[in-house]
């Protein structure tokens, strides 16, 4: 008996000691902590687990209207010079804008087929008047590439909200139909057209909204947004078909000629500047009248 009471008091002061050592309490705290939250872990991932309901990733509330993702965080280029170097480029001709000032309206009139038409782009020349690297002033899809003689070929570059970029008067294009091109992407040299032989070698540089030319001058250096949020008015939309009458007018004066001869009798004006609608009369030296008419009015005053 004593000696199970003599084994009983030592394991009990073995543990006594054991519990009395520094690190084991902190110790069985840290393990607790450890095993309490293992448990909480496993408990939430095993209630937020969805493979019990079969969902697919493509599963949304609002699927049915399979609608594509939008990069919203895409930088917005600005409208740029469609030259390789804008430094060594000048604008020869502007933009007709019906609502100028006659200087600049009539400056900006493209004179073929003995017709006057309104300018609705830029020509832009080097400075050396040589050809010169066209680019592409946005980035888009290439959506037109025509062989035009008068126009000196043309290529058109299609973009986003309805805005298409058109380059005219190029030779050497580089690019196809269907081509995606970034801005400032090589897509031909200047070059010369029969519609407006005047300017010589150049590109003549369009900017359309919606199908109607605005001036591209209103938007180099700019973000797109800013012609993208614009709504084109009714009175942009004319100037691409109208032509000023009074232009067209003047130049059928001056294609007649000053030596053209005229059926319309021959008017005489008075010393004050007026015209009058007579026959020219001679008169004499002493300034007496030779026409019948003026005899019979002076026949009529004696009687």
């Amino acid at each position: 008996m004593r000696e199970e009471e003599n084994k009983r008091s030592s394991q009990g002061s073995k543990v006594k000691r054991f519990f009395k050592k520094r690190w084991v309490f902190p110790a069985i705290y840290i393990a607790s902590a450890a095993i309490i939250l293992t448990g909480v872990l496993w408990y939430q991932s095993s209630s937020t687990n969805t493979d019990k309901y079969s969902y697919k990733p493509g599963d949304l509330s609002n699927s049915k209207y399979n609608q594509p993702s939008v990069e919203v965080n895409k930088a917005l280029e600005n409208f740029k010079m469609p030259v390789k170097d804008p430094g060594s480029a000048v604008i020869k001709m502007k933009f007709y804008d019906f609502n100028g000032k006659p200087a600049d309206q009539e400056s900006a009139l493209v004179f073929y087929n003995n017709t006057y038409q309104p300018n609705t782009g830029i020509d832009i020349t080097g400075k050396d008047e040589k050809t010169f690297d066209v680019t592409a002033s946005l980035s888009g899809t290439v959506t037109r590439v025509d062989q035009d003689s008068v126009l000196g070929n043309v290529v058109e570059i299609e973009h986003e909200k309805g805005i298409v970029t058109q380059y005219q008067s190029i030779k050497d294009i580089k690019v196809k139909v269907g081509d995606e091109v970034k801005q400032g992407d090589v897509i031909a040299e200047a070059g010369q057209s029969l519609y407006n032989e005047k300017a010589g070698t150049h590109v003549h540089f369009e900017i359309r909204k919606d199908g109607v030319a605005v001036n591209p001058a209103d938007y180099l250096n700019k973000p797109v947004s800013t012609l993208a949020e614009e709504s084109v008015s009714g009175d942009k939309a004319k100037q691409s078909t109208e032509v000023p009458e009074a232009k067209q007018n003047q130049q059928k004066i001056d294609d007649s000629g000053s030596g053209s001869s005229t059926d319309t009798p021959s008017i005489d004006q008075n010393s004050d500047g007026s015209s009058t609608d007579t026959p020219s009369i001679d008169k004499n030296s002493d300034g007496s009248s030779n026409d019948q008419n003026s005899d019979m009015t002076d026949t009529n005053t004696n009687s």
